[in-house]
């Protein structure tokens, strides 16, 4: 999904190490997916050196494999830095998760045929990855090529994901349940 990135499976290895590795070779983000029985739950986005780190409860996930199956094949996908489209981050949290999840991606040269979406609704922020091909100067034909789910985001913290003392700049409470048009990423529009 992310570009010029590379995976790698955490197994026993500490966070810290993990952190320390990466600002030896100077990464410039984190992205740690959390999973129960295989179905991804939550991810942790950290940038580095110095935060923030904004973490998500994750939700309707479908992996890229399971779109394969459903669309007959999509085969690889490309390398080339995705164009990125952000709806409804209205609210000064909202502009705030925006630009962290903007600076996740490297920036897209103009003939980039990648598409990501990140689009808020009831502060529930659906992702969405696609491709696309230009048919015509009227038409464009999008083709999904995953993963696709929604991210609700429950903490903001100051610093990096291995600081346990660092600041937190929004939780996620139980009294926001109760307030329904409340909106903490955006208008509801």
């Amino acid at each position: 999904m992310f570009p010029n990135s590379q995976r790698i499976n955490r197994g026993g290895t500490v966070i810290q190490d993990v952190v320390d590795l990466c600002r030896r070779n100077d990464f410039t983000d984190i992205v740690i997916v959390h999973e129960t029985r295989g179905e991804p739950d939550s991810m942790i986005i950290c940038h580095l050196p110095y935060g923030p780190t904004a973490y998500f409860n994750l939700c309707n996930c479908v992996t890229r494999h399971d779109i394969a199956r459903e669309k007959g094949g999509i085969g690889t996908v490309s390398e080339a830095y995705p164009h990125l489209i952000f709806h409804n981050f209205t609210t000064k949290l909202g502009t705030r998760l925006e630009s962290i999840l903007k600076y996740t991606f490297p920036s897209p040269k103009e003939e980039s045929k990648r598409v990501v979406t990140f689009s808020n609704d009831n502060d529930y922020v659906s992702f969405r990855h696609h491709v696309y091909t230009k048919i015509d100067h009227k038409t464009v034909e999008l083709q999904e090529v995953g993963p696709r789910f929604e991210m609700h985001m429950y903490k903001l913290k100051l610093g990096t994901v291995d600081v346990t003392q660092a600041e937190d700049e929004w939780v996620w409470r139980p009294y926001h349940n109760t307030a329904k048009t409340r909106q903490v990423l955006g208008d509801g529009s």
